[in-house]
């Protein structure tokens, strides 16, 4: 009886994970698409669902809710559904939704989506050679095969994410980046908007009179028939479409500068916006916050720069760490397990909750910036692989920052895995990623300036 209570909470739990799913596909992905695939709305549901139980899971082993081998059944079972979504489900459905929008392929969609697959298995497979992320014992069948992979794709995601959003947050947050923008800027970069527009309608208008021009001509002279009048009006062009050509190309150039224009009009402005909510209480705070992630963000690149260096990676939880450097340092008694434990579940909660709410922002903004009506169940698809593979590998990185008690299950059900080189590959692509990222901003802000400046 106690074991069926236990699956049933999970399974209530799971669902709940699994509506809030399907609302943010309907309320979020979606709402401005008509859904014509309800397997792509099951697929992204059940990932997501599947996606966070793994997270309640670690809470749970934190708590002591349920028993452990209750505990390990669902562990188990989560990890071959989450596998079996991500390495079998989605690569097939994405092939078959790609050839099915290919018409010389429809008749035979079934047959190129199996093909699509087993390239995609065989690549797949391929990625887990260079890396020393299995111990020779496991089969090719093994469950570690599997998890390793997937866990080599979705840390180097994570670690691009994580070196841009330390970087880009402060970058963001902080009123000291913001350009100084005032209205004689504004009103300087409209003028000359409003300049090209006019030029465009001018070029228009002389074009449309050419036209009527030409046309009122035709209708004067006589109109060659026959073979040779055919090649004739082919041959010879009238004597106003050069210019109609040449006005053509002219408007073409100015319609692009104002769209650039426009843009940068609608930047300036979006600056000035920011510099005003700056000076509120609430931009006040948030330029508190960006300090403080700029602290966190040089921290962070040395941190991973030193971990490179020394092929260094923590064997303590940094609680439990913190814990003991600040009892041994003040010299007071101490429970430092019994702290460490609640202190932990707390730092994983918030880990858990600011991933999933910042991994479903950056799913959205993605999903808006490249998605079409014949492509959305593609790339719809494609985020729930993504999602998949970064939560998965965030159980993988998480493992870490808990106590060593707790560790015990994950790594059971994992498998042995090189968990060591997940941190430091984690390292090495973070600080790549924070790298690049500075650079790239530093240009841009660099850049934006100039551009704003030139006549």
């Amino acid at each position: 009886l106690t074991s069926l209570a236990h699956k049933r909470i999970i399974i209530k739990i799971t669902i709940l994970f699994f509506g809030f799913g399907w609302l943010f596909f309907m309320r979020q992905l979606f709402k401005d698409y008509e859904v014509r695939q309800y397997v792509v709305q099951v697929i992204f549901s059940v990932t997501f669902a599947f996606s966070c139980t793994m997270f309640e899971l670690i809470i749970f082993e934190i708590l002591g809710v349920l028993n452990s081998s209750s505990r390990y059944f669902h562990w188990k079972l989560n990890l071959c559904v989450i596998l079996l979504i991500l390495v079998f489900l989605v690569p097939f459905y994405i092939g078959y939704f790609i050839v099915s929008n290919i018409r010389l392929l429809h008749k035979q969609r079934l047959l190129f989506s199996c093909l699509l697959w087993l390239t995609f298995m065989y690549f797949f497979w391929k990625l887990g050679d260079p890396f020393p992320i299995l111990s020779p014992k496991h089969g090719i069948l093994s469950i570690e095969q599997l998890i390793s992979r997937v866990g080599v794709i979705g840390v180097t995601l994570m670690a691009l994410l994580s070196g841009f959003g330390a970087v880009n947050c402060p970058y963001t947050y902080m009123s000291y980046f913001l350009r100084n923008v005032t209205d004689v800027d504004i009103l300087a970069l409209e003028r000359r908007l409003l300049q090209t527009m006019d030029m465009i309608i001018s070029k228009k208008k002389r074009m449309a009179m050419t036209r009527r021009t030409m046309f009122q001509k035709g209708e004067v002279h006589n109109k060659p028939s026959g073979f040779w009048g055919m090649i004739k009006s082919i041959t010879t062009s009238a004597p106003g479409s050069e210019n109609l050509t040449l006005i053509q190309q002219e408007v073409d150039a100015l319609e692009e500068l104002s769209r650039q224009l426009f843009l940068e009009t609608a930047d300036l402005h979006a600056t000035k916006e920011r510099i005003e909510y700056s000076k509120t209480f609430k931009g006040k705070y948030f330029n508190f916050l960006g300090y403080f992630f700029s602290i966190y963000c040089v921290w962070k690149i040395f941190m991973a720069t030193i971990n490179i260096v020394f092929d260094r990676v923590g064997k303590t939880d940094p609680v439990t760490r913190g814990i003991e450097i600040t009892v041994n340092y003040l010299g007071i008694q101490f429970d430092v397990k019994f702290w460490s434990q609640h202190i932990s579940f707390i730092l994983v909660g918030i880990i858990i909750v600011t991933s999933i709410r910042g991994l479903l922002i950056t799913l959205t903004k993605f999903f808006y910036a490249i998605s079409s009506s014949k492509s959305s169940n593609v790339i719809v698809l494609l985020l729930a692989q993504i999602m998949g593979m970064y939560f998965v590998s965030s159980v993988l990185l998480i493992r870490m920052s808990m106590p060593l008690e707790y560790r015990t299950i994950i790594t059971e059900v994992l498998g042995e895995l090189q968990f060591n080189f997940y941190h430091r590959w984690f390292d090495v692509i973070f600080l790549v990623s924070a790298l690049s990222s500075i650079l790239f901003l530093y240009l841009a802000h660099k850049q934006a300036p100039e551009k704003h400046m030139t006549p």
